[in-house]
């Protein structure tokens, strides 16, 4: 695949590791829903991943697995547009993984800024494990396994995204270098006929000399548009553009997300490991007694007290819900001790019930019927490993793996 046909696949995933809350919804989920319309998506259930961290309560992610698909489902994904899988369906990606991991420098993985923060912020579980140090390259397998041109991310794992790019990069300059590269992509040049020969070497060398990222765009497209040359000709022309070789593995690029934080009943990030959570799918008599009991400014101990709505862990689910006219109002009530805090909430109730009612609505019918849910994830793993396959098999013969 192409640099040009790889940028219109997405790649994400999701760990099994509990139910999920409004936190995932309008961190992820609403993004991998506008996404599906634009691209070709693959989101999976990534259990292999969740045992980096929870190898001793293999039970939650069992637990979790097809609870996350409905979740998924509820929400809006559409098995339709996107194909939904489960990581340790497609035993591919932990070939690839392997693979990877014979080129991969250790200074790589130990750099990761996530693994030096969940190691010195986790005490509940021993995370020295060699899983746990490799899964950034686990984490580049299931991106590469797809050659997908984007990952939704937001700031914090672009690092991840970035050590992916260097291992394609790495992996395309080890092993694809055919014997006599410059002269095959020469010869593949003059194929091309003279007007775009001269077009390719012009934009080649304004892009090698000066670094010019829209002559390297333009090449691009020059070449996608040739039907006249093989597969191989065209993958040659694309490693030539930057001196390397043959594109095998295409770097992907972070598609970075806007993803609000979403605050928890106290005021927290949303986060099962701060129990303050709102679940996706929760009980609407829960959902109201959850929000009517969260914790208000302190200060405001009676209801003809004047509050502080910057300091109200209330006011901050405001912000993700309500309009301007409903904010105004509770800054107005609030400050001037106008509203009392019960009136503050029931907006904020009827918003976030307005939310989960279709979800709610949607997921019963997947709920009733579990037997729908595994026959769309069987789809799904069987579309994901039939082009899994694809690309093993050319790593493979770029590796001098595929043993005739």
């Amino acid at each position: 695949m192409s640099q040009i046909e790889a940028q219109k696949r997405v790649l994400s995933g999701m760990r099994p590791t509990g139910r999920l809350h409004l936190g995932h919804y309008h961190g992820v989920l609403k993004n991998w829903i506008r996404l599906q319309h634009e691209y070709e998506c693959f989101f999976f259930v990534a259990d292999w991943h969740a045992l980096t961290t929870h190898y001793e309560g293999p039970e939650v992610i069992e637990e979790s697995v097809w609870q996350m698909v409905i979740d998924w489902l509820a929400s809006g994904v559409n098995p339709g547009s996107a194909t939904l899988f489960i990581q340790s369906r497609v035993p591919e990606h932990a070939e690839l993984h392997l693979l990877l991991s014979m080129i991969t420098p250790l200074s790589w993985v130990e750099r990761v800024p996530s693994y030096k923060d969940m190691m010195a912020r986790t005490n509940d579980r021993d995370l020295a494990t060699y899983g746990f140090l490799g899964y950034p390259v686990l984490q580049s397998a299931d991106i590469l396994i797809y050659q997908a041109g984007n990952v939704p991310v937001g700031q914090d794992q672009v690092p991840h995204v970035e050590i992916t790019r260097e291992l394609a990069r790495r992996f395309n300059h080890i092993y694809g270098r055919d014997s006599g590269f410059e002269e095959l992509a020469e010869v593949a040049i003059k194929k091309m006929g003279r007007k775009n020969a001269k077009m390719y070497r012009e934009l080649r060398r304004d892009y090698t000399e000066q670094g010019n990222q829209e002559s390297l765009e333009k090449a691009e497209a020059l070449i996608q548009d040739q039907q006249n040359i093989s597969l191989g000709d065209r993958d040659r022309l694309f490693g030539y553009l930057d001196g390397g070789g043959k594109v095998i593995l295409p770097e992907p690029q972070a598609l970075l997300t806007e993803a609000p934080v979403m605050p928890g009943l106290d005021g927290q990030k949303m986060s099962k490991s701060y129990n303050n959570t709102i679940p996706l799918r929760e009980d609407p008599k829960t959902v109201s007694k959850a929000i009517r009991t969260m914790t208000t400014d302190p200060a405001r101990v009676r209801r003809n007290d004047p509050g502080n709505p910057e300091v109200c862990p209330v006011f901050k689910l405001h912000e993700v819900y309500s309009d301007e006219d409903t904010k105004n109002w509770v800054r107005e009530g609030c400050t001037s001790a106008g509203i009392g805090c019960i009136d503050c909430k029931n907006p904020l109730i009827d918003s976030v019930l307005e939310e989960q009612q279709p979800m709610r609505e949607r997921a019963r019918q997947y709920e009733d019927n579990p037997d729908l849910v595994k026959s769309i994830v069987a789809e799904g793993c069987e579309k994901a490993r039939s082009v899994a396959r694809a690309t093993l098999e050319e790593v493979r013969s770029a590796m001098g793996l595929d043993y005739r």
